[in-house]
């Protein structure tokens, strides 16, 4: 289960409005959302988390980062001393890890504005962009489908992989429909209401020896307006009725 790269702008759902100039500010837990200008997507949030003692830890794609940063000019920041674990990991993973290496050791200045830090090279247009992390229940996990309109779902015998969604720190939601992977916006609120915007973007892939109506499952995010969730366990809904689909959480 790789991590995909895609083309969307996106925008923090929620941040804290601070200055460049304030250097504890950057002490956060920061999860990564663009890479060169393009959005990243996968399994697991990719994000480097910075102390008031210097020091950075974080997961970069397949293994877990270590090392210092110091801090020089108000702006002006260098890590050193990176260090990861030695997992093993499919291409797609090494690869954007490797990136995000070269991002850290690359970048000499940041920006953080609206909630969102910027990694930046020289005079060069942002390397990377992070949000703050969300730590609500629901985001950040790898919502695999088990139950829609109240039907156990089985995955057919020639499909990729399961029925997915992820909801990001960005305001970004992306998952696998049964053939297609779909991109789009989310907004939650208060009393664990949820709104997923029209007009997400799906891939074009045709399959024709699957048994699956990826509709069905695109029409969940359509119609649900609220969500319940307990434990491993989430149900999306519209009003008071029983619930659209239920997923369950999976960790890797």
């Amino acid at each position: 289960m790789g991590i995909v790269l895609v083309t969307l702008l996106v925008s923090c759902g929620t941040g804290k409005d601070v200055k460049s100039t304030d250097e504890n500010a950057i002490c956060e837990k920061w999860e990564l959302s663009t890479i060169d200008g393009i959005q990243v997507t996968g399994n697991q949030p990719i994000y480097i988390e910075l102390t008031e003692d210097n020091k950075v830890m974080g997961f970069a794609g397949c293994n877990q980062l270590t090392g210092t940063y110091t801090i020089e000019n108000e702006t002006q920041i260098k890590f050193d001393k990176l260090a990861l674990t030695r997992m093993a990991c499919p291409e797609m993973e090494i690869e954007l890890e490797s990136k995000v290496l070269d991002l850290l050791n690359t970048c000499d200045n940041f920006i953080i504005e609206d909630g969102k830090l910027m990694l930046n090279a020289a005079n060069k247009e942002s390397l990377a962009t992070f949000c703050i992390m969300s730590d609500d229940e629901i985001v950040n996990k790898y919502w695999k489908l088990v139950e829609l309109e109240g039907e156990t779902v089985q995955m057919d015998a020639n499909q990729e992989r399961e029925q997915y969604f992820i909801l990001r720190s960005d305001g970004s939601i992306s998952g696998f429909a049964g053939c297609n992977h779909f991109t789009g916006q989310y907004e939650l609120s208060e009393g664990n209401r949820i709104s997923i915007k029209e007009n997400m973007a799906m891939s074009l892939m045709a399959c024709p020896d699957l048994d699956i109506d990826e509709s069905a499952f695109m029409q969940v995010f359509e119609l649900t307006d609220n969500y319940t969730i307990e434990g491993d366990v989430l149900n999306l809904n519209v009003g008071k009725r029983a619930p659209l689909a239920v997923f369950e959480a999976v960790y890797f």
